[in-house]
């Protein structure tokens, strides 16, 4: 038997509320991450590391900076049928939008019927992880399992968290039944201490998964969710399995990355995994060349530190600097900057995310903040000092004391 065929649907649909004003323009999976980056990048690349190259991207919430990004950034080759094609909600079932993941491979189901595929790969686009999806795959087909659902070991009293997968000690790659953040879960047979997350990431065989989301779109007590009914439903039929990511191992990983995956879905959340980025040792390793993440930035010049007079040096620390940052005689330290950000002389950005196009004047501060495209900080104007400050001024201050800017605003102090 040859290689099966494999299609590889990504959920990109998700609102985002949690990430606003982040996702005040944008769909959750086009916020941008690690300077370069937009959160679907990491789902794409772990697709394209593993050799899948029949990608589409569903998408439905204000989209359109998504499906440009796809669009632009994301062309292969045609010559032996390979692409990554966005596809928008299109209410071919019926005049609603998507209802939920399951909903939405069931409103697609046209696409999987013009592929023919043997096996699904279906993957969430908002969490930063590197994953080798042929591992899976191969597990999946080995085990006989229909549908395999990827968990990651997290400890047990994180469990309130994640849904937790249930198995059993007799049969630990089978599961038996799911927990939707559980007070006082089984830990794992083999680590007590455990629990199994689920990741978001499934695969299944094509006809069976056809075969469940149809008769959910029939169900009307359903939440049409791939986590919480679909994977369920293999579970009662005996025919889900799990896959733990313990068993992924991606080329280049090193001990400290190699089980790496964060669901950015909080701002606090989603500043944490920019500060794993950063360290010597980074928790998350954007470095690694065997395993590249791919994006669509080119044609930037490299970044720049100008002056180096007493009191005036351009300089950066312990932080990520992206092609098209001007740094002139401003101080940087523990930050990510991302393209096209201009510092002016005298600025100090300290523990802080800066995206795309944003600048910051003379003698202004941030500190502590996530600043989005296009943000102006006025000369002498600061950000993140003053917490009550910032909320006075309709800024949105996280519980862990972030102050978090919106796009295009020009701050003022």
């Amino acid at each position: 038997m040859g290689a099966p065929r494999v299609l590889a649907i990504v959920l990109a649909g998700g609102e985002g509320k949690r990430l606003m004003p982040l996702t005040q323009d944008r769909a959750k999976p086009a916020v941008p991450f690690g300077g370069m980056y937009r959160l679907v990048d990491f789902a794409l690349s772990n697709l394209v590391n593993s050799k899948y190259l029949q990608i589409v991207v569903l998408t439905q919430y204000k989209s359109h900076s998504l499906d440009r990004h796809v669009a632009k950034t994301w062309r292969m080759s045609p010559l032996l049928g390979n692409y990554v094609a966005p596809v928008p909600a299109q209410q071919r079932v019926g005049k609603h939008w998507y209802l939920g993941s399951a909903d939405a491979i069931f409103q697609c189901l046209n696409i999987i019927a013009d592929e023919r595929p043997d096996i699904v790969v279906v993957v969430g686009a908002d969490h930063v992880y590197r994953m080798d999806f042929d591992q899976m795959v191969d597990a999946h087909i080995a085990s006989g399992a229909e549908f395999t659902v990827a968990g990651i070991r997290q400890p047990i009293e994180m469990s309130d968290q994640f849904g937790v997968i249930e198995t059993s000690a007799e049969d630990p790659e089978r599961i038996t039944g799911f927990s939707e953040k559980p007070a006082n879960p089984v830990g794992l047979p083999d680590s007590p201490h455990e629990i199994l997350a689920s990741m978001g990431n499934y695969v299944a065989n094509a006809d069976a998964l056809v075969e469940a989301v149809s008769r959910d779109a029939d169900n009307p007590t359903s939440r049409h969710d791939m986590g919480g009914d679909i994977a369920p439903y293999f579970a009662e039929k005996g025919t889900a399995g799990v896959y733990d990511f313990i068993r992924n191992d991606v080329p280049g990983s090193t001990d400290r990355d190699r089980q790496y995956w964060r669901d950015v879905g909080t701002l606090d959340s989603y500043y944490d995994a920019h500060r794993d980025l950063i360290s010597v040792m980074p928790v998350f390793n954007l470095y690694n060349t065997a395993w590249p993440l791919f994006t669509g930035y080119s044609g930037l010049p490299p970044a720049k530190f100008v002056h180096a007079g007493p009191g005036r040096l351009g300089h950066a620390s312990d932080s990520l600097v992206s092609p098209g940052v001007i740094v002139s005689g401003a101080t940087v330290s523990g930050s990510v900057l991302s393209p096209g950000v201009y510092l002016h002389s005298w600025a100090s950005v300290s523990d802080s995310v800066v995206l795309d196009g944003a600048t910051v004047g003379r003698h202004a501060q941030v500190h502590h903040a996530i600043l989005d495209k296009n943000v102006v900080v006025s000369e002498r104007a600061r950000v993140g000092i003053d917490a009550e400050h910032d909320r006075a001024r309709g800024f949105t201050v996280t519980e862990s004391g972030i102050t978090v800017v919106p796009k295009g605003t020009v701050v003022e102090d």
